[in-house]
């Protein structure tokens, strides 16, 4: 019994058996066309006729994905791994540095 009135819950959405929900209503086709979208193809020999959303979208979705390429590959590197390898490369330099100066007033 609980379960024919949660069946029958879910069939209407609301909970009311007041009749068809405009959410599970059959809609006014039959059957799918059975084409991308529901659209039918064009004539022969025609092209598709471009909506008015579709050229600034395609302009933007392009110049969105130029500037992200762009600036991701000048960003700076600024991870911890590479300044600390600057930071040790700088260290033995200066060690280096340090042992060849003072060897060479040892030696004269």
């Amino acid at each position: 019994m609980l379960r024919q009135r949660l069946l029958s819950a879910l069939r209407t959405r609301s909970g009311a058996a007041a009749g068809p929900s405009r959410w599970t209503s059959p809609g006014h086709e039959e059957r799918p066309k059975g084409y991308l979208f529901n659209r039918t193809p064009p004539p022969q020999g025609q092209s598709r006729k471009w909506e008015d959303w579709e050229l600034p979208c395609y302009v933007t979705s392009f110049l969105t994905i130029v500037i992200l390429g762009v600036g991701l590959n000048a960003k700076p590197d600024l991870t911890i791994e590479t300044w600390a390898h600057q930071k040790a490369l700088e260290r033995l330099e200066r060690e280096q540095l340090g042992l060849t100066a003072s060897g060479s007033s040892e030696s004269d």
